[in-house]
């Protein structure tokens, strides 16, 4: 395969192929996931916090149960609770008792959150145009779609 990993982990071999492409994705992964991580940050939003309020503006004006929100987030969150409570201090989302378990909450996302969404998408479009700028409208499918095979269930 190519340099660019090899430069990148100093290392000139690895264990099979499959171990070169397992690492040049992980390597992709991060350097994406890092470039999202320090746009979200100018506006006190970590990755995982933007992926909720996505989450929100696409059901908007209803709401998500945590559990369902949860079940759609790309990284897990391993305390997602203190999560939309900070949220919540924001501004940027509103919990309310759920009419069917009064014991579930719902989360919405609020006009300020639809808002702080809107003004970060300049900043999405950006990390998309990262992708696109690099590989061709074929290998961006080829990509998703090697990608799923990855992680799709059986």
């Amino acid at each position: 395969m190519g340099t660019a990993l090899r430069q990148r982990l100093l290392q000139d071999r690895f264990e099979s192929p499959a171990h070169e492409a397992a690492l040049n994705l992980l390597v992709a992964a991060g350097h994406l996931h890092d470039q999202a991580a320090r746009l979200l940050a100018e506006h006190d939003l970590t990755l995982t916090q933007y992926n909720v309020l996505r989450i929100l503006k696409g059901i908007h004006p209803q709401g998500h149960a945590r559990c369902e929100i949860a079940r759609r987030l790309i990284d897990r969150a391993p305390d997602l609770t203190r999560m939309i409570d900070r949220l919540e201090r924001r501004g940027l989302v509103e919990r309310t008792r759920s009419d069917r378990d009064r014991r579930q909450s719902i989360t919405r996302i609020t006009r300020r959150g639809l808002e702080m969404v809107e003004r970060l998408a300049p900043a999405a479009a950006a990390l998309h145009r990262v992708v696109s700028r690099r590989l061709t409208r074929p290998e961006v499918a080829a990509l998703s779609r090697l990608c799923e095979k990855l992680y799709a269930e059986d």
